[in-house]
C-alpha cells in the first residue's frame, strides 16, 4: 500500500508524492515516488522522466499524510 504524502522545504514549495512506507526515526533518507507539485505540474527542478526521488531528511521541514479523501482535494484546481 502506498501512502500519499505532501513534502515540505525550507524555502521551496511543497511536493506532493507516494512512499511505500513512513520514514523510521533513524532514517537520513526519504524515497518519494511520482513528485510533482499540488498543482499535478512537474518538480521545475527535477527532469520530467524521473519516477524516484530520495531526498536527505534534513532538507524536508515537514512531512503530511494524506487520507484517501483529502488525495482528491489537493489536485485539482478547477475553476466552474
Amino acid at each position: 500500500m502506498t501512502i500519499t504524502i505532501v513534502l515540505h522545504f525550507l524555502n521551496s514549495e511543497p511536493v506532493v508524492g507516494e512512499m511505500d512506507k513512513l520514514p523510521e526515526p533513524t532514517d537520513n533518507l526519504v524515497v518519494v515516488h511520482h513528485p510533482r507539485m499540488r498543482d499535478g505540474k512537474d518538480v521545475s527542478y527535477i527532469d520530467g522522466n524521473v519516477s524516484t526521488v530520495i531526498w536527505p531528511i534534513e532538507h524536508i521541514t515537514f512531512i503530511e499524510i494524506l487520507s484517501d479523501k483529502d488525495e482528491d482535494k489537493i489536485i485539482g484546481f478547477v475553476r466552474e
